[in-house]
C-alpha cells in the first residue's frame, strides 16, 4: 500500500474546518490536503464535515460537493466519474486509486485526501504529470509499421494474438501504479515506472507491431526498464486490476532471450 508522503522537511499545517449544517445526522469528516501557489499557508489539511444522507455515494461525488456548496476554491481534476479517464487518482485514505471509484463507505472514519505521492503539485489534489507524459511519449505509443496496411481492409490478428494485448489494453493512464512506486520516487528522472513500462509492453506484443527491436534498444538502459525491483505496489494499487509488474518482468525476459 503506498502512503502519502511529504517532501523533505515538509509540514502540513492545521487548516480550516468547516462544519456540516445544523441538524446533519450522518457526518462524515473530509480532510483534504491543500496547497495553493499564491497564498504562504501551504501546505495545509482542511477538514469538510458533510451529510452523508444528502451527498452521492463515492468520494468523488464528496469533493464535487463541497466545492459546489463549501468552498469553490478547491481544485481536483474530474472528468468521466466512470473509472474510464483516469483524471481523478488521489490518495484516499493512504491507496492511490480514483475518486469515482471510491466508495465513501469503505473508508472507517475520517476520509483523508491527498495528491498522487512523491509529485509536484500544481494546486491542492491536483499534480504536475509534465513529466511522467514526456516519459510515455518517450516510447512511442503507437503502431510502428513498415508493411502498408490492406487496401480494403484492417490490420488482422488472430483472437489469440488479440489475447496476448488483454490486460494491457484497459491501462487508462491514471499513474496510480507510478507514484506508488518507491523505485520510481528515487529515480522517476530516468526510471520509467510501471505505467509507462506496461504501455511499452503492450506494443511490444502486438503481432501488428514491426518495431520489437527498436523499442527493445529504446529500453535497455540501467534506470528505463531495470530500477524494477518487483515490490508489487504497482498491482496491488491499480485500481483496473492490472499487472504492470508482470509486464516488466515479460520485458526483462525478451531482453535476455535476445541476447541468448
Amino acid at each position: 500500500m503506498a502512503t502519502f508522503t511529504l517532501p523533505k522537511n515538509s509540514t502540513i499545517e492545521k487548516g480550516q474546518t468547516f462544519t456540516a449544517p445544523a441538524g446533519s445526522t450522518n457526518v462524515r469528516a473530509f480532510k483534504i490536503y491543500r496547497w495553493d501557489p499564491d497564498t504562504e499557508a501551504n501546505p495545509r489539511t482542511d477538514t469538510f464535515e458533510l451529510d452523508l444522507d444528502k451527498c452521492g455515494p463515492m468520494v468523488l461525488d464528496a469533493l464535487i460537493q463541497i466545492k459546489n456548496d463549501v468552498d469553490q476554491t478547491l481544485t481536483f481534476r474530474r472528468s468521466c466519474r466512470e473509472g474510464i479517464c483516469g483524471s481523478c487518482a488521489m490518495n484516499i485514505d493512504g491507496l492511490n486509486t480514483l475518486a469515482c471509484l471510491k466508495p465513501i463507505e469503505d473508508v472507517k472514519g475520517e476520509v483523508r485526501i491527498n495528491p498522487l505521492p512523491h509529485m509536484p503539485v500544481v494546486k491542492d489534489l491536483v499534480p504536475d504529470l509534465s513529466q511522467i507524459y514526456a516519459q510515455l511519449r518517450s516510447i512511442e505509443p503507437w503502431l510502428k509499421s513498415e508493411t502498408p496496411p490492406p487496401p480494403d481492409a484492417e490490420r488482422r490478428q488472430s483472437k489469440d494474438e488479440r489475447a496476448k494485448l488483454d490486460g494491457m489494453w484497459e491501462c487508462i493512464l491514471c499513474f496510480c501504479c507510478s507514484t506508488a512506486c518507491p523505485s520510481y520516487w528515487w529515480n522517476g528522472d530516468r526510471y520509467l515506472g510501471p505505467a509507462v513500462l506496461l504501455q511499452a509492453y503492450r506494443w511490444i506484443a502486438d503481432s501488428r507491431d514491426e518495431a520489437t527491436g527498436e523499442r527493445l534498444d529504446n529500453l535497455e538502459d540501467p534506470f528505463r526498464l531495470y530500477r524494477c525491483h518487483t515490490i508489487m505496489n504497482c498491482t496491488r494499487t491499480c485500481p483496473k486490476g492490472l499487472n504492470p509488474a508482470e509486464a516488466i518482468g515479460k520485458i526483462k525476459q525478451l531482453m535476455v532471450e535476445r541476447q541468448g
